[in-house]
């Protein structure tokens, strides 16, 4: 099993910035990508972005390209989720993903473990 713990999340005002992070340990050998993704009260759970672990490529929600950037520590398997010029509908709980075999899915039933959530939440 890996864990995953996040943090970073808080309060900001539109056009603002964060950055979350996102601490994994356990049995991170077996990991062919991380992600985030977000819930909105009254919401489903919706993809943001994840990258694969070895090679860095990147995939975005359409919602946050251009305005969100996520990158990774190898050497302290954490990943990163940089938000700038936030915007009021960003307002979720953000969770981190793993997943540990390839594919190219975008639901979150296609990851295998899940941190417990950070709260962001921007104002207008």
């Amino acid at each position: 099993q890996v864990q995953l713990v996040e943090s970073g999340g808080g309060l900001v005002q539109a056009g603002g910035s964060l950055r979350l992070s996102c601490a994994a340990s356990g049995r991170t050998f077996i990991r062919y990508a991380m992600g985030w993704f977000r819930q909105a009260p009254g919401k489903e759970r919706e993809f943001v972005t994840f990258i694969v672990w070895s090679s860095g490529t990147t995939y975005y929600a359409d919602s946050v390209k251009g305005r969100f950037t996520i990158s990774k520590d190898n050497a302290n398997n954490t990943v990163y989720l940089q938000m700038n010029s936030l915007k009021p509908e960003d307002t979720a709980v953000y969770y981190c993903a793993v997943r540990k075999y390839y594919s190219g899915s975008r639901y979150p039933t296609s990851f295998d473990s899940w941190g417990q959530g950070t709260q962001v939440t921007v104002s207008s």
